[in-house]
């Protein structure tokens, strides 16, 4: 089987989700594959919540990003009804003598207040006096700092995906899934496409497909690409209501020096007893065809001892639920989005490096206005050109 169109996205989860509704939404003739049934389990775009936060100690160069998501989330709501973005304030975390990593970045709280005050995100800086008043869930050694924006919150992942796959189907983009597409050939007129169930020319191919992009990419990517394997937990609180959105926020405690003496959290949701929390590994890489997508209870043990005893009263060791799912992550830890070097037809947006989920729809809209030749913007920190590809 044949088909022509203007543009393809390979990979339909956060970012690509968000590119096909918005090339639709532009009008152009667009195809959405994906291996799988997204929203799925078996990337990185799952799991019932996700961070999000204007003020992202990461680097001020994604504050833009993030801030035009949270407008697409709030127009998304009014257009269809659901309820994609949750604000309940963000509390990041760390000690008072600095030093806490976080994603590569050093003393990441003031980091993240800077970020803040530069782009004028309203905050606070609070001692742990004032976080102790304020969140009494946190069982604190007294010598915290942490900065808290109350526009911070957490998006649904798998509704906004649904949600976007739906609205671009509605507006004639073709989706076609449980389809894997085998390679991505330049041809005379711009791109061929092939799956194992048609080929595909098209002008212009945007590659959104997480941790199988390197593959599909080819070339030196694969070089700056790894992936990781993550692990997500659902315990159990003896009192949902001291966790529930309103009085808990979302947070990041930096309890250690390293970028792995952390952990991550969210507010138990409604008609819920669970607090999920998270943390990161970056010694373990990952084949995301064999990666094992179980978490056995040790995990969960593990991940409690460490983080969550003696630092959320009233959680318990009893996981309701876990998950895992993968991080495609760049040496910086920053993003990828980019042409692939001497292949103007091809797009590729990846790796998210563990934070992109929040940057995830403005990415989208960025990545269809270059496709369509509205944007030629330079890369700038995202491109390629860095690791000398």
């Amino acid at each position: 089987m044949v088909e022509r169109a203007d543009v393809v996205v390979v990979g339909l989860g956060a970012v690509g989700s968000a590119a096909l509704y918005r090339l639709a939404l532009s009008g152009v003739r667009v195809v959405g594959i994906d291996k799988f049934h997204p929203p799925h389990d078996q990337g990185s775009s799952h799991g019932e919540s996700r961070i999000t936060r204007l003020a992202v100690g990461e680097g001020s160069a994604y504050a833009p990003l993030v801030r035009r998501s949270h407008e697409i989330w709030r127009e998304l709501e009014v257009a269809s009804g659901e309820s994609l973005f949750l604000q309940t304030g963000g509390l990041i975390m760390g000690s008072r003598a600095g030093g806490a990593s976080h994603h590569g970045k050093d003393d990441f709280v003031r980091r993240t207040a800077a970020v803040a005050a530069e782009n004028a995100i309203p905050h606070e800086v609070l001692d742990a006096d004032e976080i102790a008043r304020r969140f009494p869930q946190f069982q604190l050694r007294g010598d915290e700092i942490a900065c808290f924006e109350p526009s911070a919150g957490l998006v649904f992942p798998e509704r906004c995906i649904e949600l976007q796959l739906r609205l671009a189907a509605r507006l004639g983009a073709a989706i076609h899934f449980g389809e894997t597409v085998t390679a991505v050939v330049d041809d005379v007129n711009g791109v061929e496409v092939r799956t194992d169930q048609r080929v595909i020319h098209a002008a212009k191919v945007i590659l959104t497909a997480g941790p199988w992009l390197p593959e599909l990419a080819g070339g030196r990517l694969r070089e700056v690409a790894s992936v990781y394997r993550q692990t997500l937990h659902w315990f159990t609180a003896r009192d949902p209501a001291d966790y529930a959105p309103g009085r808990f926020p979302v947070f990041i405690w930096m309890h250690g020096s390293t970028d792995t003496d952390y952990f991550y959290g969210f507010p138990a949701l409604p008609g819920t007893s669970t607090v999920k929390v998270a943390t990161e590994q970056y010694s373990d890489t990952v084949d995301p065809h064999t990666v094992n997508r179980t978490v056995p209870r040790s995990e969960s043990d593990d991940l409690f001892n460490k983080h969550v005893a003696g630092r959320l009263r009233h959680v318990t060791a009893d996981v309701q639920r876990s998950a895992a799912c993968l991080y495609t992550v760049t040496p910086d830890q920053g993003f990828v989005i980019d042409w692939l070097p001497g292949r103007s037809h091809v797009l590729a947006a990846s790796a998210c490096s563990g934070h992109g989920f929040k940057h995830s729809a403005a990415v989208g809209e960025m990545l269809a206005a270059r496709a369509v030749g509205t944007s030629y913007a330079d890369a700038g920190p995202f491109g390629l050109v860095r690791y000398n590809i």
